[in-house]
């Protein structure tokens, strides 16, 4: 098994989409690239914008590699829409280039979902039904593709229990030597996320940790969260590729160092440098401007 991290925090936008190659098939997950459109009162730097369409390049080049394509949930940086989008990369070609001719495994559209994603997923549909090879809601199903098996886990929270931002679905990928969790936008905050990935036993978890960078209203997520990923690893022994929110947080090192497992981010499994841009976001605008203003990280 073939695992290819495409596009995340840590290469420098919102997203947390995977390339996954397993006995021959070709898994594209939360196909997705987004810039938040306003952090400490800003509008993404010149040198997100540049970033963004390059991963954007890049996640269209590996979406025509890709047989089959699966949705965590419908917020922008998980799937590419199907409109015109600034901080979205998006565009009606480019998501007719991801999805036609594609099997796609989707979070439900109607059950367990709050409004605002009931709203773009059946935008999503009424578009992609039209040009998708076969559409199906995959929520507490598994499905054999050819000695590759597809587990889906029923809906989860998006974040804590009762939180308002709806729920997403975890995908487990086996191929029979290799067992793979990519657990999106669970943020380790909720116990049925906990324990679907502690029973399916990984070997490698993908996921996005708590959304520390939100302050006070994010009170008791980096313990939450610690406590939680340190429980899987311990029930697991897996390998942990932890990215998304938490490295919105420019603390984001000191959290990794109170896992009992060191986890990589994107970037650190792909052996480059991690390029927290939107972290840095008031930084980069002030080299912009000319200012000498120093970040741990590269930006030529």
């Amino acid at each position: 098994m073939r695992v290819i991290p495409l596009a995340s925090e840590s290469l420098g936008v919102r997203s947390l989409a995977t390339f996954v190659e397993a006995s021959g098939l070709k898994i594209l997950i939360d196909p997705g690239v987004a810039l938040g459109p306003k952090r400490y009162g800003l509008p993404p730097a010149k040198i997100e914008i540049e970033t963004l369409q390059r991963m954007r390049r890049k996640l269209q080049g590996y979406a025509k590699r890709a047989d089959v394509v699966t949705i965590s949930h419908y917020h922008y940086d998980h799937h590419t829409p199907f409109f015109e989008g600034l901080y979205e990369s998006a565009s009606e070609e480019y998501a007719r280039e991801i999805y036609a001719g594609k099997l796609l495994f989707i979070k439900h559209p109607r059950e367990n979902i709050n409004f605002s994603q009931r709203k773009r997923a059946w935008a999503f549909l009424k578009n992609a039904e039209q040009i998708a090879e076969e559409i199906e809601f995959a929520d507490g199903r598994a499905f054999d593709l050819g000695g590759v098996r597809l587990e889906f886990s029923p809906a989860v929270p998006h974040g804590s229990e009762g939180s308002k931002l709806g729920f997403v679905v975890m995908v487990l990928i086996d191929d029979g030597s290799k067992r793979i969790i990519h657990a999106s936008d669970i943020q380790l905050l909720n116990r049925k996320a906990v324990e679907w990935i502690a029973e399916k036993s990984p070997d490698l978890l993908i996921t996005g940790g708590p959304p520390t960078y939100l302050g006070p209203r994010a009170a008791g997520s980096w313990e939450t969260g610690a406590k939680n990923l340190n429980e899987i690893i311990r029930e697991t022994n897996a390998e942990v590729i932890l990215d998304h929110h938490i490295v919105r947080d420019k603390r984001y090192p000191e959290f990794f160092n109170e896992l009992e497992k060191r986890p990589k981010t994107f970037a650190g499994f792909l052996k480059v440098e991690d390029r927290p841009l939107e972290a840095y976001r008031r930084e980069l605008h002030r080299i912009e401007k000319g200012e000498e203003v120093g970040v741990p990280f590269g930006i030529g």
